[in-house]
């Protein structure tokens, strides 16, 4: 079953920062998927803006070494590489000054979407709003894309937020979490709220918990510096793990519709309870004669109090969830790369089975990545006689089985995102008051510890983290789902 591909209205779409590790790795390779696709048309054109200074032909041959590095072989070719490559353009630009400024404004064209990438540091969001408007470069109808990190805490987030609204309207401001372009992330939704199966039970009265992980073998050598200044917390639960629990903890909204799934996002986060300091394990990965240098060794900082994993309970305060509580964890250099969202149910009130020891919790397990479906374990009778033992077994709802062949074919996250934009379509981009909103939530649990002067417990790199996350679901009589590819 191939994807179905609408194409886009033709657009300008400019990559600031278009020479850097972002544009190379992801927003460059991704495009050419899309025109290859054949949503991207012949009437898009994508102009690189950064400060070194590349002739066109130059800079086209970065583009072309992105493609050739960033897309597997069977999936491209020699002629709509070259076909693509004639729709890039390069402009040597000044975020901070005027040059460059008045030949991107040359190359724009009219009565096409006009998009702006700020695929830069945040410090340079207000310098690059402000001159595409002083020389009237965006209009009313132009949209821009922010990567995060979308501040450090609540008053750098609104000082941010205030710096766009000054050139931009809300809803020309794009907030990317490529978590959100994900194909599991989209499905949840569908699966959700396009069935009634699952509707009816989506409360604490049937759901026990919800655990959600985010984990990864990679180390933060190369980013030590920046990472040290940032964290587990800010880097990745504030925001990715926010997200997803807002997926999967969200009303059913009046319609799918940006503003409609915002709005009952931002609600779950409005209700998310305070954490308390015993239900937060912060680590940090040490080496262990196997798996390379320690954090500490990367980050540059012997010292270092910063947490390279942690692991936290929430609750929710609203009819749907009160007393159904949700793990989130995520960390750095742990045993096998794995995102999941998994949704464990209750136990029957009664059992009618005299043998219960092959009992277990029903569960329905979203991946996220690697392996990108979901499975609901369920149980039946182990097959054979000597009587009624059960046995879980999953009903698999996985892509490779749905899709087939043509599962290379569907975009990726950044893809998706990317066309969402010229499309004008929000829903999958956080809106301003729910990014101020979950650093509301986030901050005291920050200032909490820094003002105790907690340090991380140290775990070994290549492990499932440190020995009190453990703790944290065993005293509820729960354990973590094992970490595995």
């Amino acid at each position: 079953m191939a994807p179905r591909v609408i194409p886009v209205d033709p657009f300008d779409l400019v990559i600031f920062g278009g020479t850097g590790d972002l544009a190379r790795r992801k927003i460059l390779p991704g495009l050419y998927r899309r025109f290859q696709a054949g949503q991207m048309t012949d009437a898009g054109r994508i102009i690189g803006a950064a400060r070194a200074d590349l002739t066109e032909e130059s800079f086209r041959a970065f583009v072309r070494e992105a493609v050739e590095e960033f897309t597997p072989a069977a999936r491209r070719d020699e002629a709509s590489l070259a076909e693509f490559l004639k729709h890039i353009r390069y402009v040597a630009i000044d975020a901070k000054g005027e040059g460059g400024w008045p030949q991107l404004k040359a190359l724009m064209r009219a009565d096409v979407v006009r998009a702006f990438y700020f695929s830069v540091a945040p410090a340079l969001f207000g310098d690059l709003a402000e001159r595409l408007h002083a020389h009237a470069i965006a209009d009313a109808q132009s949209r821009i894309v922010v990567e995060k990190p979308f501040g450090r805490d609540l008053e750098t987030a609104r000082a941010l937020n205030a710096v766009l609204a000054q050139h931009f309207d809300e809803h020309q401001i794009y907030r990317i979490d490529h978590y959100l372009g994900k194909e599991t992330v989209q499905n949840l939704m569908a699966v959700r709220f396009a069935n009634i199966l699952f509707e009816p039970l989506w409360k604490a009265e049937y759901i026990d918990h919800v655990q959600i992980t985010v984990a990864e073998t990679v180390d933060v050598s190369g980013r030590g510096a920046y990472y040290d200044k940032s964290g587990a917390m800010r880097d990745m639960v504030q925001n990715h793990l926010m997200q997803l629990l807002c997926l999967i903890a969200m009303e059913p909204p009046y319609h799918f519709d940006p503003d409609a799934v915002r709005d009952e996002k931002l609600k779950v986060i409005r209700a998310l309870d305070p954490v308390a300091p015993e239900d937060i394990v912060r680590g940090q990965y040490r080496a262990n004669g196997k798996a390379g240098d320690s954090y500490a060794d990367h980050a540059e900082n012997p010292e270092s109090r910063t947490e390279s994993y942690i692991a936290l309970k929430a609750h929710i305060s609203n009819w749907r969830w009160k007393g159904t509580p949700f793990y989130l964890r995520t960390g750095k250099k742990l045993r096998a790369r794995s995102s999941e969202i998994a949704i464990t149910f209750k136990e029957p009130p009664h059992s009618i089975f005299d043998d219960e020891r092959g009992w277990r919790e029903n569960v329905l397990v979203i991946r996220l990545q690697p392996n990108e479906g979901m499975n609901l374990m369920v149980m039946i009778k182990e097959p054979g006689p000597g009587g009624m033992r059960l046995m879980q077994v999953p009903l698999d709802m996985s892509f490779a089985e749905t899709v087939g062949a043509d599962l290379d074919d569907v975009p990726d996250a950044y893809e998706r995102l990317i066309m969402d934009v010229i499309r004008g379509n929000q829903t999958l981009f956080m809106r301003g008051d729910e990014v101020e909103a979950a650093w509301a939530w986030a901050d005291p649990i920050i200032q909490g510890w820094e003002t105790r002067g907690d340090r991380p417990q140290l775990y070994d790199a290549g492990s499932s983290g440190p020995e009190d996350a453990l703790m944290l679901m065993h005293r509820d009589g729960r354990r973590w789902r094992d970490i595995r590819e």
